[in-house]
């Protein structure tokens, strides 16, 4: 009866270790993986702001308008002039449009910088279609370089049945550029 209760109380030890152990590395899973499964989330539904990214033309131009504003923004690490060309847009929901934004590089030496983007109101982002973007790669600048960078985009014209944001009148597009780390082990 002793051997028989050490055995039993044994196997309950080693089965609450390894079920322990099995939670610890879930839990290790989940933190590597929560950062692209946020981003995936966020591209997916429009979550935050984050646009549509596609390959697809909208099929439809509704008569409907709505004003889009182009805002830019520069880390204070990078040593850049960027704006965009033009600050307000009317635009036909569905209609594609290129916008352009203009990079100049300010410093003597050549640097690289990557664009993060958001939309606002946040519930427009998953309206707001991007089919081509500067955005989508690392930007590189020689000194004294200035170049247009597009953005060829357009409003989903299912915007207009969102009950929240149906009768929206403005949407804001706004890019904050970084310098990469490469730049800084020059």
């Amino acid at each position: 009866m002793k051997y028989f209760l050490l055995n039993y109380i044994s196997d309950k030890n080693n089965k609450l270790a390894l079920g322990l152990l099995t939670i610890v590395f879930a839990m290790l899973l989940l933190a590597y993986a929560s950062v692209p499964l946020y981003d995936l989330f966020c591209k997916v539904t429009g979550f935050g702001g984050t646009p549509n990214i596609t390959q697809i033309e909208s099929e439809y131009v509704l008569d409907k308008t709505i004003e889009v504003r182009f805002d830019a923004n520069v880390s204070s690490d990078l040593n850049w002039d960027f704006y965009p060309e033009e600050k307000t847009y009317a635009l036909k929901i569905g209609a594609d449009y290129t916008a352009n934004y203009i990079a100049k590089n300010n410093s003597h030496v050549p640097i690289s910088g990557t664009a993060s983007f958001n939309v606002s109101p946040n519930d427009a982002g998953k309206y707001f279609s991007k089919m081509e973007c500067f955005c989508f790669n690392e930007q590189s600048l020689q000194p004294g370089e200035q170049r247009v960078m597009p953005i060829n985009f357009y409003i989903d014209p299912e915007i207009v049945n969102d009950k929240f944001i149906g009768d929206l009148s403005e949407i804001t597009l706004s890019y904050t550029f970084y310098e990469t780390s490469d730049n800084k082990n020059l």
